[in-house]
């Protein structure tokens, strides 16, 4: 496991910690491996009861570490490392509680529509610029934001891709408590423990409940998403994007139709 994505057990609980500061916590493929196999001992080990993700008190994640992403994903969406984690993440049968601070972007925001609970700090600032990039939506987001939000307020956050603070993500219903940044953490692992303390099989037979309505739909709606954004990677826009990006600039795209 990368030294990028730490872990440690105890009182049942799992606590998975993206530390890679000097680069806002940005996600390389090694680190979704990392994720994802964190995830996968979870649900191996019965002696771990719930997961925290978490990064820490002023950064979760700014996203995907474009230098990695810039080549495309190696392979079929679902064997890559970015597809093994999600699916890791969505089909997960304990819970998942996420502690969220600072910059939250793209997968960074689309992994927390598939935890449990979510905790956030007062800086924390979410957003999915997809098609600010030349990409598309993933993480289900596509599907799972218009069933919850509607149809309008999704496109709004997948298509013009601006940030939104807390107060807005609570105001969404996409965060249970937003907290002072210091503890943030301190009260998601609360959460863990209270669930770590219920009786295991009841809470994994109410996970799969309220998963049950969705999950033939999300499965195919996470393959789509990630086969398209494998193709959108490949894109001249992106290209342009990226560009811009290492830059610093604004991209243009007034040339492509």
């Amino acid at each position: 496991m990368t030294d990028f994505i730490q872990t440690d057990i105890q009182d049942r609980i799992l606590r998975v910690r993206i530390n890679r500061p000097e680069r806002k916590n940005a996600l390389n493929h090694a680190m979704y491996t990392g994720l994802a196999e964190a995830l996968e001992q979870a649900e191996a080990d019965p002696a771990i009861r719930c997961t925290l993700l978490a990064g820490h008190s002023d950064c979760f994640t700014a996203g995907n570490d474009l230098s990695d992403f810039a080549e495309g994903l190696p392979g079929e969406f679902a064997s890559t490392p970015v597809g093994r984690f999600l699916f890791a993440l969505a089909n997960a049968e304990k819970p998942v509680v996420a502690a969220v601070n600072g910059p939250a972007v793209g997968i960074g925001t689309t992994m927390l529509l598939h935890c449990d609970l979510v905790y956030a700090g007062r800086n924390t600032r979410f957003q999915m610029p997809f098609a600010n990039l030349g990409l598309c939506p993933e993480g289900a987001s596509s599907l799972l934001l218009p069933m919850w939000l509607g149809r309008v307020r999704a496109a709004e956050l997948l298509m013009l891709g601006d940030a939104f603070e807390v107060e807005h993500a609570d105001r969404l219903g996409l965060i249970n408590r937003i907290c002072d940044p210091e503890q943030t953490e301190t009260d998601a692992l609360q959460a863990c423990q209270r669930l770590a303390a219920q009786p295991p099989a009841a809470i994994r037979a109410t996970k799969a409940l309220l998963n049950r309505p969705n999950k033939d739909d999300l499965k195919a709606a996470l393959l789509a998403e990630g086969e398209l954004f494998g193709e959108r990677l490949k894109s001249d826009e992106a290209a342009e994007a990226f560009r811009a990006f290492q830059e610093k600039r604004k991209p243009d795209f007034s040339h492509f139709g």
